[in-house]
């Protein structure tokens, strides 16, 4: 780092979430909610966990990150189990971290939930039996990883405190976990062991072998039962059907599921290509006909079983991309579609919005004759299409024909798409003439009018091309050869269809041809081979990319060179305008995402990224800046803070030095989303302080009509005089025992029985006038100097018992003959003022208490001088509140008034 470099993150874009994540190698596990009566599945994302409900597959829930990937995974009914390196945590709600479990020395391979305990096997042959509560450990064995290297576990129904482990050697062990003892030794069947699944009858277990063999052997007699052999190599996964049909399911690293008749003994269907990739997991739902799977290919598929045969098809998926993405575009004018080609082969749409709108188009084919020969035996993978390597697509017509136009790897024709049928098109953009085996497609552009498609060649040829027929239109330049000698590298065509741009890697030039006549009218020497193009067709800036990492922007209106940008060390991948032409956002192999103001001709921001960014692509609407990275299946969606903020966009200095932001992770649909722990409690309610800050003035919860009408009670009551007399209560019992106050409260027997006891005939002064319970709390208070048990009662009474309150503090209503009562009220609000918490009921309760008592007051000095502290403690709070209320309506006129 250079001397006063300056470091720092995006001003302008900040990470928001991941499209296209679902799942990873990892086997998945699968939950039931007790109170929704739903099946959830978790499935791990490198270094967080995502949870899908199964009836929707719509994601529920995102983990914490954790700091390395997961290694593997397990749930029961409470809690989520994830193991990353040598650490077991465990998650809450699938998103929050509460306990972890640190005592192994090398990565966690194995986890079963047993109970309130968790069974945990490491690669060192390390296995402990954790409290899941506390944290302790239960019990810790040590096996030989040369002798009996764990590699399943299994937890036998009905067989309590054991555990069955398999060996990558073939030998199994039983184990009682409380005893800690080993029970029975199965010698096994000379073979390693990677999968052990119950099955619905107790004692019957399913062991799948390395070798292709599943056995269903009965534990409690050591007998094999019956056995099977999968031709696709090792098992990778085992799943029993519960609903009737004794079906077990065998998952291979091919991507095949077998189905298999325990009755019949033989195989009854099988599922090819169900993933691209092996089948990580394969669970049947209990007392349902569906199976969940997942695998490495970023795939969760559900089938269901309602084939003659007992065969299966796909009922919903949830799948990305198998292969990273390598380019990405934005297709619609809301910007709510983002189109991604990845090296897997497949095109496809992620939207912005809500997943259930992702749109997979599928994998090229070559055609349609050879599609016909796939019952005759036609490889699979002889009829897939190379990757595509560029695309280009228009929303104009797409809906009267194909909007999309793809290139692939080594493919000299062009492929037609069309989104809103999810299919390939049906016209193969093929130059006419045989140019040779080693010609391909590389650049291509479609019109805004979405009627034609220009595709250059890396022999040097531009072809221009109509997508409603398919057919050939012509070519560009001498004998058909745009750019002699190499590869067409880009190709733009303007707003109206009247020049069309050629960048050419050998010859080092930026051609410029009239679009109908196909005639070169200039042509521009550039500094380097050119990478890559991008048009802003609004504005008529073209961008350029060379091999020695500048770029050039050229305007297209008066065709010179207006900006130069350099800064980046490593190959510029991709490049993308803002809508309003004023930004350049590139993305180059030095893991920097970088923008530059075109009108400045500086650069504004800068930031750096873990893994090398492939494609970039600012939405129409500016809202999102989708990038796509090496070795990653997702594409990572950015917001503008422009958009939402004030950011200050001034250019970066020489010395700039960008830090390393985190790429975004995935985040839950909020129709989605819901808490899965079957037991949890629910969502506690935010508390919200009494008081958020000291110098802060609060108002109470008080309705208005509690204090707002208090100084207008005798016009209340003068206004709501009955016009007729009330009628007589009916006749209550004699001498009822009362206790003192505003409302009666009658004594219990025993209460009565000890009041006479202490009663003295001979009555004292000021028996007669009983004191209420907010007098008496009052005067409790002046001694403790604690107001806010009488504020309490305040609060709790209405307009007519407050009034009548406040009225006996007076020696007149039956108060202290010294004013002591007073005094007391008012430090209660001379407290609350200086707290400022029920600014609103001081007020009314003071204005009240100055009306019933003020000529009384007016006579004692010490009262004088209470209330004039008082006074001065008002006049300082309504200046303050005084001071902000006039800014306030000041700007509010201002705002009104004035010419903006």
């Amino acid at each position: 780092m250079p001397v006063g470099g300056k470091l720092g993150g995006s001003s302008l874009f900040s990470g928001f979430r991941v499209l296209g994540l679902h799942s990873n190698h990892l086997p998945h596990a699968l939950r039931y909610h007790k109170k929704h009566r739903e099946f959830y599945v978790v499935t791990a994302v490198g270094k967080c966990f995502h949870t899908y409900n199964v009836n929707k597959l719509g994601i529920t829930a995102v983990s914490n990150s954790l700091s390395e990937d997961i290694s593997c995974l397990a749930a029961d009914r409470m809690l989520v189990f994830v193991a990353a390196g040598s650490e077991i945590s465990a998650f809450a709600r699938n998103k929050e971290e509460v306990r972890r479990y640190s005592a192994h020395r090398q990565e966690v391979r194995l986890l079963l939930p047993l109970g309130d305990q968790l069974v945990s096997v490491d690669a060192g042959g390390d296995l402990i039996v954790w409290d899941t509560q506390g944290g302790d450990i239960y019990l810790r064995l040590q096996f030989d990883p040369l002798t009996f290297d764990p590699s399943a576990i299994l937890h036998p129904s009905t067989y309590l405190n054991k555990v069955l482990l398999g060996s990558s050697q073939g030998a199994l062990q039983l184990w009682n976990l409380k005893t800690s003892k080993l029970l029975f030794s199965f010698p096994g069947w000379s073979a390693g062991v990677t999968v052990l699944q119950q099955s619905p009858a107790a004692d019957i277990v399913g062991v799948g072998t390395a070798t292709g063999r599943i056995i269903i052997h009965n534990i409690r007699v050591d007998e094999t039962l019956m056995s099977f052999t999968q031709d696709w190599g090792p098992i990778s996964s085992l799943a029993f059907r519960t609903d009737g049909p004794p079906l077990v399911a065998s998952g291979s690293p091919q991507g095949h599921i077998a189905f298999w008749d325990l009755e019949r003994r033989q195989l009854v269907a099988q599922q090819r290509h169900a993933h691209r990739s092996a089948v990580a997991a394969a669970t049947f739902l209990h007392g349902q006909p569906l199976l969940v799977t997942n695998g490495a290919d970023n795939a969760i598929k559900v089938w269901i079983f309602d084939q003659e045969g007992g065969g299966a098809r796909l009922l919903r998926s949830r799948q990305g991309h198998s292969a990273p993405p390598t380019t990405i575009r934005h297709h619609s004018n809301d910007g709510q579609n983002i189109l991604s080609a990845g090296q897997d082969g497949t095109l496809q749409s992620f939207s912005t919005v809500h997943e259930r709108f992702n749109k997979n188009l599928g994998h090229g084919s070559i055609n349609k004759k050879k599609e016909q020969k796939k019952k005759k035996g036609l490889a699979y993978e002889e009829l897939r299409l190379p990757a595509i390597t560029a695309f280009a697509s228009a929303v104009a017509r797409q809906s009267d024909w194909d909007g999309i136009v793809a290139c692939h790897r080594g493919r000299p024709a062009a492929t037609t798409w069309n989104l809103q049928k999810c299919t390939m098109g049906a016209h193969r953009l093929l130059p006419p003439g045989g140019r040779g085996d080693d010609n391909a497609a590389t650049a291509v552009d479609i019109t805004s009018c979405g009627n034609f498609a220009l595709i250059g060649s890396s022999s040097g040829h531009l072809d221009a091309y109509n997508l409603q027929s398919g057919l050939h239109r012509g070519c560009y330049g001498d004998d058909g050869i745009a750019h002699s000698g190499g590869a067409v590298r880009g190709v733009c065509v303007d707003a109206l269809n009247q020049l069309t741009f050629s960048a050419g890697g050998s010859d080092w030039l930026l051609k410029i041809w009239r679009f109908k006549s196909r005639k070169q009218e200039a042509e521009l020497q550039l500094s380097a081979a050119p990478a890559a193009m991008r048009l802003h067709r609004e504005s008529g800036m073209l961008a350029l990319a060379l091999d020695d990492f500048t770029l050039l922007v050229v305007d297209t209106a008066t065709r010179r060179i207006v900006r130069k940008f350099t800064g980046h060390s490593g190959k510029i991948n991709d490049m993308t305008f803002s809508p309003d032409g004023r930004w350049l956002v590139t993305a180059a192999m030095d893991c920097t995402i970088r923008t530059w103001d075109l009108p400045s001709g500086s650069l504004v921001d800068c930031f750096l990224v873990a893994m090398a960014p492939v494609g970039v692509s600012l939405s129409p609407t500016g809202d999102f800046l989708a990038t796509a990275h090496v070795d990653s299946l997702g594409v990572c969606l950015w917001t503008n803070q422009s958009l939402c903020s004030l950011v200050s966009l001034r250019p970066l200095p020489a010395d700039f030095q960008p830090i390393t932001v985190a790429l975004p992770g995935a985040r839950p649909d909020e129709a989605e989303q819901e808490v899965t722990s079957s037991d949890e409690a629910e969502d506690e309610e935010y508390a919200s302080p009494q008081q958020l800050e000291a110098e802060l003035v609060t108002l109470s919860l008080q309705a208005e009509s509690r204090w707002k009408n208090l100084l207008q009670l005798d016009a209340i009551r003068k206004r709501n005089r009955p016009s007729a007399p009330p009628a007589a209560p009916a006749a209550a019992p004699f001498f009822l025992p009362t206790r003192a106050g505003l409302t009666p409260h009658f004594l219990s027997p025993d209460q009565t029985q000890q009041q006479q006891e202490v009663q003295s005939k001979v009555l004292q002064w000021g028996v007669l006038s009983q004191k209420s319970e907010f007098c008496t709390a009052l005067e409790s208070a002046l001694e403790s100097n604690s107001f806010d048990r009488p504020l309490l009662l305040l609060k709790s009474l209405g307009p007519s018992s407050l009034s009548i309150e406040i009225s006996s503090l007076s020696a007149e209503g039956g108060g202290a003959s010294d004013n002591s009562l007073l005094l007391a009220f008012l430090r209660m609000i001379d407290g609350m003022l200086a707290s400022g918490r029920d600014f609103d009921l001081a007020h009314a309760y003071l204005a009240l208490f100055l009306k019933l008592h003020l000529r009384s007051l007016s006579r004692d000095a010490g009262a004088m001088e209470t209330l004039l502290r008082l006074s001065a403690r008002l006049e300082a709070g309504w200046a303050e509140l005084r001071a902000s209320f006039d800014q306030s309506l000041c700007l509010l006129a201002y705002a009104k008034s004035a010419l903006l």
